[in-house]
């Protein structure tokens, strides 16, 4: 048993397995899933977990090199929660109905229990070396 960082074992394969410029998201509840997209859900009641705990867990296991978000996303603590988790990843706002275009090429979608409108974030891995 891992003593420390991500428990799940999907997930924790799935990260393991991203190659530079593979998209993981990390969405709300109510993020729709493309046919053919794995899902991950993380979710069992609303609001847990939260999107930002799982987002910087995440962070702390893969190496990414650009994040996507919602333009739409306007919930104050929210946003300044991500934006500290984020730190200096380059992060594009883009409209909602593109994020859910893009989740459509994502490895997997990582669903949170968080109830916040438009709390979706869409990583791009990047290469190690």
């Amino acid at each position: 048993m891992r003593a420390t960082g991500i428990w799940h074992p999907r997930l924790t394969q799935i990260i393991t397995a991203l190659g530079h410029g593979d998209l993981l998201v990390v969405a709300d509840a109510g993020l729709p899933v493309p046919p053919g997209v794995e899902s991950i859900d993380l979710l069992w009641r609303r609001g847990e977990p939260h999107l930002v705990p799982v987002v910087e867990t995440l962070l702390a296991e893969c190496a990414v090199e650009a994040a996507v978000v919602a333009l739409e996303l306007v919930e104050p603590v929210v946003v300044a929660d991500l934006t500290a988790v984020l730190g200096q990843i380059p992060t594009e706002a883009v409209s909602h109905e593109h994020l859910k275009r893009l989740t459509a090429s994502a490895r997997a979608i990582v669903r949170t229990g968080e109830a916040t409108p438009y709390a979706n974030v869409v990583f791009r891995a990047a290469a190690v070396f």
